[in-house]
Formats: C-alpha cells, sequence, structure tokens
C-alpha cells in the first residue's frame, strides 16, 4: 500500500463524536512510550502526523487520521500510564474500553509491544481482554532495531508461551518493527490493504 494522504481529523474523549462514516478503522494502542507515535508516523511517512514524546501519557484522546481518504488509523492513548494521577488513568480505561467495545468501524486493533521486555503482566492482561470481548486484534513487537535478532525471537517465543499458558489456541498475528529502520512498515500496511479489499469488495465498491 502507498499511503498517498493522511490527515489528522478529530481528538475527543466520547466515542458518540467519532467521525460518522463507515469508514474501516484500525486502532493502534499499547504502553505509554511503547514507541506508538512514531510507528505511526514510520507507516504512513510522516515525520510529525502524530506526535512524539519522551514522557509517557503523551496520548490521551481518540485521535482520527483518515489515510488515503478511505480508512482511518486511531491512536488511543496508552494502558499504562505511569506519570498520571488515579482519576485521569480511569477516565482514559472508560473511553478506551467505551472505543473497543461500542465502535462499530473498528475493524482491527494492533497492540503494540516494546520487544526489548519479557513478556509483561500488563500487556498479556490487555490482549486477554481483547480476546474475551472478541475484539479483533494483531500484535506489533517495536523497537526491533535495539535487540539482537535471536532475542528478537526468544521474546516472541515467550509471548507465544504466555499465550498458550493461558487457554489461547495459537499465536496472534505479529509483526516485529523498527520505527527508525523501517522493519515491518510493508507488512503491516499489506495486512490493512488486505482486510480493506475484502471489506470494500463485500460493499460493492470494487
Amino acid at each position: 500500500m502507498k499511503i498517498n494522504t493522511a490527515e489528522f481529523i478529530i481528538s475527543n474523549s466520547d466515542v458518540s463524536k467519532c467521525p460518522n462514516e463507515p469508514l474501516p478503522e484500525y486502532a493502534f494502542i499499547g504502553r505509554s512510550n511503547v514507541g506508538k507515535s512514531s510507528l505511526i508516523n514510520m507507516l504512513t511517512g510522516r515525520n510529525s502526523l502524530a506526535k512524539t514524546s519522551g514522557k509517557p501519557g503523551k496520548t490521551q484522546l481518540i485521535n482520527h487520521f483518515k489515510i488515503n481518504g478511505n480508512w482511518y488509523l486511531v491512536d488511543l492513548p496508552g494502558y499504562g500510564y505511569a506519570r498520571v494521577s488515579k482519576s485521569t488513568k480511569e477516565t482514559f480505561q472508560k473511553f478506551i474500553t467505551d472505543y473497543f467495545e461500542r465502535r462499530e468501524q473498528l475493524v482491527c486493533a494492533f497492540v503494540l509491544i516494546d520487544i526489548r521486555l519479557e513478556a509483561q503482566k500488563i500487556d498479556l492482561e490487555f490482549i486477554t481482554y481483547l480476546g474475551e470481548s472478541g475484539v479483533p486484534f494483531c500484535i506489533i513487537f517495536t523497537k526491533t532495531d535495539k535487540i539482537s535478532r535471536g532475542k528478537v525471537d526468544q521474546h516472541v517465543a515467550a509471548y507465544r508461551k504466555q499465550l498458550l499458558a493461558n487457554n489461547w489456541e495459537e499465536m496472534p498475528q505479529y509483526f516485529v518493527t523498527s520505527s527508525t529502520e523501517g522493519t515491518g512498515r510493508e507488512k503491516v500496511l499489506e495486512f490493512i490493504d488486505g482486510v480493506n479489499d475484502g471489506i470494500f469488495k463485500n460493499q460493492g465498491f470494487i
């Protein structure tokens, strides 16, 4: 897929105020400081589409970006906000769960995980929540340029082992990426393109 246009549309904390268009949406979410904004910028080829920051918890709203005029990339707040208040965490949690449970346009969530770390309880719990809620999702491992290929394989295998131990039948589809090196960009965009093709064919647009 070639990204021709990437346009910011709206930010809000109320799912009912999200764009009222029947376009497929792909939501990106992960723990704070997982490299989400850098990944979004890498995927879209725009250096400042999503705001990057060294401070965890920078994304605090549901952010919609229209891509190529026919699908939405949705940037969601992280679920491990180390430096925000308890009340703010609760607010985030409410509209994040509202989004996943009420947003009909959502076709896939991408759960971002820092590949440098061993399997984290908070990531496993969030993956379990999506599975139990019936939300289609893939995993994106970020920052693969920071460790060796052998370590990448070890940590992916550790997640697979943990998920299988938690009654998953198989490892969800996953991608390994590096925003610095552009690793995984084409595979993620090809996946989105393939899903979109199926949706648009079913709707009679192509």
